[in-house]
């Protein structure tokens, strides 16, 4: 039984233990929804024109390095131009949807699998897609799932994430809209990634890849 049933089970019996008819969830649910569908969004800032030079031009700020390719096909050659401008061995992990492109022409070595941290070799680079992409703040909106696990995006120092131009919105409240319309269930883990790992606990002096990757080159993909 996955978590999704066990959790419906014991929810069921604490309906049960309250006197709940077995109705009581599609009311809940309705309610729920109703409350959704109806509740004003709060004051957002204006962003409009085209969301994906607004995109750019806030992940550039937060130190992420950005490419535009007009379509998937050209992505290997994209990703090997960047590990060599980087010094980065050709070596990478990616999400399952992304293991049948031409990665070998290039002379990559790639594989469709989560990452591990074990020597002598860790992974080092993870190429992800994304669920969305704020225009607003140049975030990435990551959810985890069996084929799209969160430490790709954690776990490597280098983080490739290609992102369709088709899925980047203007706010953040957008990608919760299109989480409860996309979605049969709320995803485990929701990510928002803004640029490289980033702290300045220490001496107020700014370090990169504290607690994730220390880069992250973002692909915009003009054509799905």
């Amino acid at each position: 039984m996955d978590n999704y049933k066990s959790r419906e089970k014991i929810l069921s019996r604490i309906r049960a233990s309250q006197g709940h008819s077995s109705g009581s969830r599609q009311r809940e649910v309705g309610a729920a929804q109703a409350y959704l569908a109806y509740h004003p969004v709060g004051p957002q800032p204006v962003v409009d024109g085209d969301l994906a030079a607004r995109f750019e031009a806030q992940s550039r700020r937060l130190s992420a390095s950005v490419a535009r390719l007009d379509s998937i096909a050209s992505v290997p050659s994209e990703v090997a131009r960047y590990l060599r401008s980087e010094g980065l061995a050709s070596r990478a992990i990616c999400w399952e949807q992304f293991q049948a492109l031409n990665w070998t022409e290039q002379g990559l070595d790639v594989e469709a699998r989560p990452p591990v941290r074990d020597e002598p070799e860790p992974d080092l680079v993870g190429i992800t897609g994304c669920f969305a992409a704020i225009a607003e703040t140049g975030t990435l909106a990551m959810v985890s799932g069996p084929t799209t696990p969160a430490s790709m995006t954690l776990l490597p120092e280098t983080h490739i994430a290609l992102v369709p131009a088709s899925r980047i919105v203007p706010h953040m409240e957008t990608v919760f809209g299109m989480l409860r319309k996309e979605l049969d269930r709320l995803p485990r883990a929701l990510n928002f990634i803004s640029g490289p790992s980033r702290t300045a606990d220490i001496e107020q002096t700014l370090v990169l890849g504290a607690h994730g990757p220390y880069r992250v080159h973002i692909i915009i993909l003009e054509s799905d």
